[in-house]
């Protein structure tokens, strides 16, 4: 099963303990994740479903390419890191 994590800044805000969950695809994993800790969604995905700007999705390591439709695929033994990206100057 893929497995999701998230970052410990990120749980100061809202718990969102790991976990094992369902899916071949990003969207598919973070949706199972989603239906039984609902309050993470919203910090993560935008009001389209799309991963919001300060947030970033990693796969075993690699960043998604589809941050909108969250199409990129997940093994049966993905990591899933969400975190939140860092910005400025």
């Amino acid at each position: 099963m893929p497995h999701v994590s998230f970052t410990s800044n990120l749980r100061q805000h809202v718990a969102c303990p790991e976990a094992d969950v369902q899916g071949s695809t990003v969207g598919a994993a973070l949706g199972d994740y989603f239906a039984t800790h609902g309050l993470v969604r919203d910090y993560v995905l935008d009001e389209h479903g799309a991963v919001r700007k300060h947030m970033a999705v990693f796969v075993d390591g690699e960043m998604i390419s589809d941050r909108e439709r969250l199409s990129d695929p997940v093994g049966p033994r993905a990591k899933i890191w969400v975190i939140q990206a860092l910005s400025g100057g």
